[in-house]
């Protein structure tokens, strides 16, 4: 049974920093594409970045674009997202998500993901 862990969530100040972390088992992990995405409450999951099985390829929102880093760590089975200077907009509920190699890397849509975690809240404060 594949599960999916997120930690890190909380609270912040505006242009404060959060680094979440994402623990994966009951997969091959470095045979997943992993991504972080987000929902506000009453807006839909959106996507926020992506790591390819390797590393070797990442993708990101344009909104959290040179703020936001994700990472992978393939012994650990864990995929991360570093995220600074953060808005206010940025509050929402964290998930990592993961799909098969297989799968087209660059679809950013939640239908394209397999699995899911639980998520992790981020509340940001002005």
């Amino acid at each position: 049974q594949v599960k999916l862990v997120e930690s890190g969530g909380g609270w912040v100040q505006a242009g404060g920093s959060l680094r979440l972390s994402c623990a994966a088992s009951g997969l091959t992990f470095s045979n997943a594409h992993m991504a972080w995405f987000r929902q506000a409450p009453g807006k839909e999951r959106e996507f926020v970045a992506a790591i390819s099985r390797t590393g070797d390829i990442t993708n990101y929102a344009d909104s959290v674009k040179g703020r936001f880093t994700i990472s992978r760590d393939n012994a650990k089975n864990s995929v991360y997202l570093q995220m600074n200077s953060l808005k206010p907009e940025d509050t929402a509920v964290y998930y990592c998500a993961a799909k098969s190699w297989g799968r087209s890397f660059f679809q950013t849509f939640p239908a394209t993901y397999d699995y899911w975690g639980q998520g992790t809240q981020v509340t940001v404060s002005s």
